[in-house]
């Protein structure tokens, strides 16, 4: 394909995911993706992930952050995985297919995890973006509300979460609901985040039943 037939935005894009030194180290050792260096980091200053924790990851595909975290959480952890879109096997991954917004797939995630007892629940969700900043940041929202919903009904107490949102319309009030709910909260850029990205991580530590 020429390049005539990329668009400017596109042809940015490529320029940065092939410079993109993140892109290419997680290229080079394996990773499935530039985001295991974002879990890492996140990983790195609050101690979210240890040996032996149950984690479950939503909107997992490729799979950067179930890669990291079945290392961390080692044979005697449990990592489940969900995603709308098919991913490859991990060794110490369970991976459920399908939209968890819906009822069976749901109950389906639910009876993997077998009552109240995950230790962190992390999202890197983000939806299909329009170039609507309002439908985007409105479908954003909506992702990250699901995955706190996920953690009312499946975090033990004490857990913690790690969830991307975009700084927009419903941030705010999305971190004041996050500090009723968990001891500490905290809000991180990770180096491997682009900067010209909206994106954020909350890192909220400390469920409070």
């Amino acid at each position: 394909m020429s390049n005539k037939k990329h668009s400017a935005s596109s042809k940015r894009w490529l320029k940065e995911h092939f410079d993109d030194v993140y892109a290419n180290e997680a290229r080079k050792l394996g990773y499935r993706s530039r985001a295991y260096f974002k879990i890492e980091e996140l990983d790195k200053k609050d101690k979210l992930i240890r040996p032996g924790l149950t984690v479950v990851d939503l909107g997992a595909a490729p799979g950067g952050w179930s890669q990291y975290a079945a290392d961390k959480v080692g044979d005697k952890g449990t990592v489940i995985s969900c995603d709308i879109l098919p991913m490859d096997p991990l060794p110490g991954v369970e991976f459920l297919q399908g939209d968890f917004r819906e009822e069976a797939v749901l109950d389906a995630l639910l009876t993997r995890i077998d009552g109240k007892n995950v230790d962190l629940v992390m999202s890197d969700m983000a939806p299909n973006m329009s170039g609507n900043n309002v439908t985007d940041q409105a479908g954003s929202m909506y992702l990250v509300e699901l995955a706190f919903d996920m953690c009312h009904q499946v975090l033990k107490q004490n857990g913690n979460f790690a969830v991307k949102v975009f700084q927009g319309e419903g941030f705010d009030q999305f971190v004041k609901d996050l500090r009723n709910s968990f001891k500490t909260v905290k809000i991180r850029k990770p180096d491997s985040s682009r900067a010209r990205s909206r994106e954020v991580y909350i890192v909220a530590t400390g469920y409070k039943l």
